[in-house]
């Protein structure tokens, strides 16, 4: 029960990351509140966690619609008293109109960075002061190593997970004082049921090439290093930016040629 009693606020939560994300604070004695669009779904879910013991609450929140962004990080501080930990999983990309610079209108390539950047922008600015009240907080950004390795395609993708990435260190600085923590998780490829639908397995084999463990990461993964950025032992952990995602570009670019038909070690 690492999150005993926490108040955990953790947005775009009905599915993948995000959803794996709720039940494992809950597991681990969160209260948790997920901000979501889809009420009925969010409610579902939050329910069947409920019925197993476990405190979960559906509260609304569209990223479309800034004046959620901060409305819902208010409505759980004024519920609760606090807010302990917040998670920023939105996210979201356009692979048909988020092409390279030359094919990717400006208007596309900003309304990505908009939306992204104002997810964490806004929803962390909310939490600031229920945080400092309380004594401190956890604000955990899920990022992408997307924002670290430039790509043929997802320019606007790849500049709006930097920017979380950068963000995220001003946040740790600026707010070290008033004891609230930031980090960033920057996933690889993760095997969510949008991945499994949308990826092919040309590219996925070539990704995984250039992934050391040879194999996709699990949103489980993803939400064990969440947890731990929301207890109390990285406490002395801030400004990282945590790359979850099999050692995906650590390797020398020739390795993904080197170890086509070598045997496993």
């Amino acid at each position: 029960m690492r999150l005993e009693n926490k108040v955990i606020l953790v947005t775009a939560s009905t599915r993948g990351i995000g959803w794996e994300i709720v039940q494992s604070c809950a597991r681990e004695g969160g209260v948790v509140y997920m901000a979501v669009r889809d009420q009925q779904r969010g409610g579902e879910l939050a329910q069947a966690l409920t019925s197993k013991g476990m405190w979960v609450k559906s509260v609304y929140m569209d990223a479309q619609r800034e004046e959620t962004l901060t409305a819902v990080a208010e409505l759980v501080a004024t519920e609760e008293g606090r807010i302990d930990v917040l998670v920023n999983n939105f996210g979201m990309g356009d692979p048909v109109r988020d092409q390279d610079l030359e094919h990717t209108s400006f208007d596309d390539f900003m309304g990505i960075i908009r939306r992204n950047l104002a997810s964490v922008y806004l929803t962390s600015q909310a939490v600031i002061e229920p945080m400092r009240a309380s004594g401190g907080g956890s604000i955990i950004n899920i990022s992408s190593v997307g924002g670290r390795y430039p790509d043929l395609a997802r320019v606007g993708y790849g500049v709006s997970k930097a920017a979380v990435n950068f963000l995220t260190k001003d946040i740790a600085v600026q707010c070290a004082r008033s004891r609230i923590r930031c980090n960033a998780i920057l996933p690889g490829i993760t095997e969510t049921d949008a991945v499994r639908k949308h990826l092919s397995p040309e590219y996925s084999h070539l990704f995984l090439r250039h992934t050391p463990l040879g194999r996709m990461g699990t949103p489980q993964e993803i939400a064990a290093a969440v947890v731990y950025l929301a207890s109390d032992e990285s406490a002395y952990t801030t400004g990282q930016l945590i790359e979850v995602g099999g050692g995906f570009g650590l390797p020398n670019p020739s390795y993904g040629d080197l170890i086509e038909g070598m045997r496993p070690m």
